[in-house]
């Protein structure tokens, strides 16, 4: 049968290819190179997108702060000149105050004098008003301020 000097396959087969699989084999390189450049140009692609968004969002960033400043100007400039005439209408309250007493204190000197002249001086009657200014002649409202009224 088989003589020992004979050489023998192993069991195994040794894949060589086809001759038609050897010419197809540069075009498979040649899709994996194209496939290869493709994807490395995306994510180029997909790189500069980002860098541009981030740079957008830097920008937006730097704007923002930008107007918060402002804003925050402007919300101080409000409060000094809120301040400013809250402080003008305490000195009028108290001016008003003050020339109410006088004006009550003078009015009893008056009729004393006019009783002791015998004559009547022209006094024009005080209209009630003004000896009760906390008390508006006119009916109340209630004026009630938002957040978006104000320029800012």
């Amino acid at each position: 049968m088989h003589s020992p000097c004979s050489k023998s396959m192993p069991s195994y087969a040794i894949y060589r290819p086809s001759a038609s699989e050897v010419d197809a084999q540069p075009a498979i390189d040649e899709r994996k190179r194209k496939r290869m450049i493709s994807n490395r140009e995306s994510a180029r692609r997909s790189r500069m997108r980002k860098q541009q968004q981030l740079d957008d969002l830097t920008n937006q960033v730097a704007q923002l702060k930008t107007q918060n400043g402002q804003i925050e100007m402007q919300i101080s400039l409000q409060r000094r000149q809120y301040t400013t005439v809250e402080v003008e209408n305490a000195i009028l309250r108290a001016q008003l105050h003050e020339l109410t007493q006088r004006l009550q204190s003078l009015a009893p000197v008056l009729g004393i004098t006019e009783e002791i002249g015998g004559m009547a001086m022209g006094r024009p009657e005080i209209p009630a008003h003004l000896l009760r200014p906390w008390q508006l002649p006119y009916s109340e409202r209630v004026i009630v301020a938002t957040d978006n009224m104000l320029p800012f």
